[in-house]
């Protein structure tokens, strides 16, 4: 995986060859290789202050960086499986992995920590401290720990998204439900049953008043966020839905699928608003626009098109790709799309007219996943070549390439 620091600033990639790289975006300087996992590194994120690192590894194991010195604060253990994927609260303070051993790990402060069970005692933290200074109160290796665990779930743990309010937790399984937790006292809230397939990933609706989850099963559920009751199954795709996005003011629901259509939603009363039919193959991914009065979605198809989100009209067919087609994105103003696909490239599109503006050459194997920097001036690209490129996201020239030796800058 790849991140770019709140700033733009800073670039950091997770590989397979057992480090995180942090990169200077604007010279390519390699700034530090964070050494310390011994397997993967399967994720790594920026905290929203963006002073801190966390990273997901295969070891079983997170860590915790310094993101201006490279140091090793903390290395987070506990669990019994590889973990999967990390996430901070939207204060980060707080700190959330889920992982193959069927469970879900809060990590934080002591002030953060309120017993869901006085009465039980708490095990002694597990977690490995460097003899250094801290870098900041929040995450003292003094006082951090483990603040809870989440057993529940009967299978890998794929996914966990935070409420915007940082307060709750979801997370989705292969044991085909999601869960929601209170982040504070770690106690299971909710368990929402009802799909007959995996559930790969969870979203709450911008207002934090719904949860929406795509499953292996065909469906799309749309949850009561509060007390777990089932409000809508929508039901009307014929294969595994892949994608599902709310619309930016919650109104709506997309949804993309193996069969494929794109459906479009309404999130209130569940009926099928539209269905988008146009792909000559599976369609992987649906986004909306930043405004929400459109949507793109990629196919393997080898085509990204561009819909009305309100009439359903196909507005452009944007062509060029020769290989199947993995992300797609919008740049932060809603102008500009990028694509990343097989072909080995990355194409920039102008979102209003199609017009292909740019090819991204450089990869020597497939491109899988694609990000604007924040401004929206740079593109990092990651392929299955083990190197991250960085763009001008106008000109399209390349300005970094990041070689991250001995394994793939992308996990699949």
């Amino acid at each position: 995986s790849v991140a770019f620091s709140p700033d733009g600033k800073r670039l950091a990639s997770a590989s397979g060859d057992k480090t995180v790289k942090l990169w200077d975006s604007t010279s390519g300087q390699e700034i530090r290789t964070l050494n310390g996992h011994t397997r993967g590194v399967n994720s790594v994120v920026f905290s929203p202050d963006g002073k801190r690192l966390a990273s997901a590894s295969g070891d079983k194991t997170v860590k915790l960086w310094d993101s201006t010195n490279g140091q090793e604060t903390l290395t987070l253990t506990g669990h019994t499986g590889p973990v999967k994927s990390v996430a901070f609260s939207p204060d980060g303070k707080r700190l959330a992995s889920a992982s193959g051993d069927e469970t879900v790990k809060i990590w934080g402060t002591a002030l953060d920590a309120v017993e869901s069970n006085p009465s039980e005692p708490r095990a002694a933290p597990t977690l490995t401290e460097t003899p250094r200074p801290p870098p900041d109160p929040d995450w003292d290796p003094a006082i951090v720990h483990e603040l809870t665990t989440l057993t529940g779930h009967t299978a890998n743990v794929y996914n966990v998204a935070f409420s915007p309010d940082g307060k709750r937790l979801a997370s989705a399984s292969d044991d085909r439900t999601v869960k929601i937790w209170d982040t504070t006292s770690g106690q299971e809230t909710l368990t929402l049953k009802g799909h007959t397939g995996y559930v790969r990933s969870v979203a709450f609706s911008p207002d934090e008043k719904r949860l929406a989850s795509a499953s292996r099963d065909g469906t799309v559920k749309v949850w009561d966020a509060a007390n777990g009751q089932e409000i809508l199954t929508l039901k009307g795709h014929t294969s595994q839905v892949m994608s599902v996005a709310f619309s930016p003011d919650g109104t709506r629901l997309a949804s993309a699928s193996l069969d494929k259509t794109v459906k479009v939603w309404d999130a209130g009363s569940g009926q099928e608003i539209l269905t988008l039919k146009g792909h000559t193959s599976q369609v992987m991914s649906v986004v909306f626009h930043p405004d929400g009065k459109q949507l793109t979605s990629a196919s393997l198809d080898k085509n990204l098109k561009v819909w009305d989100a309100g009439s359903g009209q196909e507005i452009l067919t944007l062509k060029g790709h020769t290989g199947n087609i993995n992300s797609v994105v919008f740049s932060p103003d809603g102008k500009r799309l990028v694509s990343a696909s097989d072909d080995k490239t990355a194409k920039i599109w102008d979102a209003t007219s199609g017009q292909e503006i740019r090819t991204l050459k450089g990869h020597t194997r497939q491109v899988m996943s694609v990000g604007f920097s924040p401004d929206g001036k740079r593109l990092a690209s990651a392929s299955l070549d083990k190197t991250v490129k960085v763009w001008d996201a106008m000109s399209g020239q390349e300005i970094l390439t990041l070689i991250v030796a001995g394994g793939q800058s992308f996990q699949q």
